[in-house]
């Protein structure tokens, strides 16, 4: 077999690898609400814990005899599912481990600030609270994401473009078929 041969089909493996990995992670989202949720509302009750006395039922905190319910949007595993598939649907990339590992805990971390603040927020009766958290929700959460993805773009020099890239090669290669 021909070194050009071998390396094409190698690349193919990869794309079929890549976007089967993808496939399986939407057959299986509510995963990520489950892995994230417990990640997410444990180390918010942990911070609340400085400022207040906060319990844990499920996914609600009972902070000085109030309740902060979190629902999956606070979770945000759409965001965690978008930058695992930004990174799978990008080919050649070196250090993918490092660079998905950087994304969702870059992301935990920050989702984890933006609900422990808006929490003292609506603790503290802050009068434009639900404004705040509409914004925080509609578009500081996508704002975030596009922000880590962007940093690993920069972190791990990614050149090529996700999904166009693997696109682009699979049109190459049925044009030198013909």
């Amino acid at each position: 077999m021909k070194r050009g041969t071998k390396e094409k089909n190698q690349r193919i493996i990869s794309i079929i690898l890549r976007y089967a990995i993808i496939i399986l992670l939407a057959i299986f989202f509510p995963l990520f609400y489950l892995i994230f949720a417990p990640l997410t509302i444990y180390p918010v009750s942990f911070f609340l814990n400085i400022f207040y006395k906060v319990g844990i039922d499920h996914m609600t905190l009972i902070v000085n005899q109030g309740f902060i319910n979190l629902v999956d949007a606070c979770i945000a595993g759409s965001a965690y599912f978008l930058l695992i598939l930004l990174n799978l649907s990008v080919p050649n990339m070196k250090k993918r481990f490092l660079a998905v590992s950087f994304e969702i805990s870059s992301f935990l971390v920050l989702n984890i600030i933006r609900i422990a603040i808006l929490s003292i927020l609506f603790l503290s009766n802050f009068a434009y609270f639900m404004q705040a958290h509409l914004i925080s929700w509609y578009f500081l959460t996508a704002i975030i994401v596009i922000l880590i993805w962007i940093a690993t773009i920069k972190i791990f020099k990614i050149k090529e473009i996700p999904f166009y890239s693997d696109f682009k090669l699979l049109r190459k290669l049925a044009k030198n078929r013909r």
